[in-house]
């Protein structure tokens, strides 16, 4: 038990001195704008079909479940506003970012490992390059920026998921489901999903860029590398999802208390 609380420490530790690392190399050393926006570009076209799905359905998942328990009380108008607030708030944002850790952290795990192994970043070092500058920072920027935007994007059609499914199971039309979205949807709630979509990206970009530098014994290697950055996303989004939520209801809390 001991040996497993020194190992996850030292990992959560190594992640953080290299998420340092990175953040230092982008205030300090010239960026490379041209691979950025390759980067950029490459993940947001390969992954944006698949984001927006995952998103249309999570929304049509969250009409269909309140759909049922709010027509019993007669108040199937507010479906639009009650699904809406609790896809951004909560579930939308955590689930797209599963999606996107098991499409995009995983690849990029894979693609840094075999770098690793085959000993490309090894070269890079030796040409007197700098491989955090070369490699991570133009992939960490680009996973970054399109993940945010992709899981934005994943939340905007959560609403016309629940739309559709509002329409189809409880006769909901869609004047009617986004009419009453306004009086539910606090424009709080519209920057918390923002806020947690811009954390979990961060989070993503960090893990799947720290485990594939740091990826090691040859091809067997490289396969450990993208299910621990699979497993160790998946279990961080969950915590930080947690934790921004209770520091979100902190912050509205008292904004309430200062306003009242």
């Amino acid at each position: 038990m001991m040996t497993l609380a020194v190992s996850v420490l030292d990992e959560i530790g190594g992640t953080l001195l290299f998420l340092k690392k990175i953040i230092s190399t982008i205030f300090v050393k010239r960026l490379k704008m041209h691979e950025i926006f390759t980067q950029i570009w490459k993940v947001s076209t390969e992954s944006f079909p698949m984001t927006a799905m995952a998103g249309f359905f999570v929304g049509a998942i969250m009409a269909v479940q309140f759909a049922m328990p709010i027509r019993e009380f007669g108040a199937l108008g507010f479906l639009g506003g009650l699904a809406t607030s609790a896809t951004f708030r909560e579930v939308g944002p955590m689930l797209i970012a599963f999606m996107l850790s098991g499409k995009v952290g995983a690849y990029t795990s894979a693609e840094l490992g075999t770098m690793r192994v085959t000993e490309q970043i090894d070269a890079v070092r030796c040409l007197g390059a700098d491989p955090i500058q070369e490699i991570i920072v133009p992939r960490f920027i680009g996973i970054v920026v399109s993940s945010f935007f992709l899981l934005a994007a994943g939340l905007m059609m959560s609403v016309f998921g629940g739309m559709a499914l509002a329409q189809a199971f409880a006769g909901i039309s869609a004047e009617e489901y986004i009419r009453h979205i306004p009086t539910i949807v606090h424009p709080l709630s519209v920057l918390s999903g923002l806020i947690k979509s811009l954390v979990f990206a961060v989070v993503l970009a960090t893990i799947c860029t720290y485990k594939g530098f740091t990826t090691s014994g040859g091809a067997k290697g490289v396969g450990r590398a993208v299910v621990a950055t699979a497993v160790t996303t998946m279990i961080c989004i969950v915590v930080m999802d947690w934790f921004t939520s209770f520091l979100g209801d902190v912050i509205i809390q008292a904004f309430r208390g200062y306003r009242s």
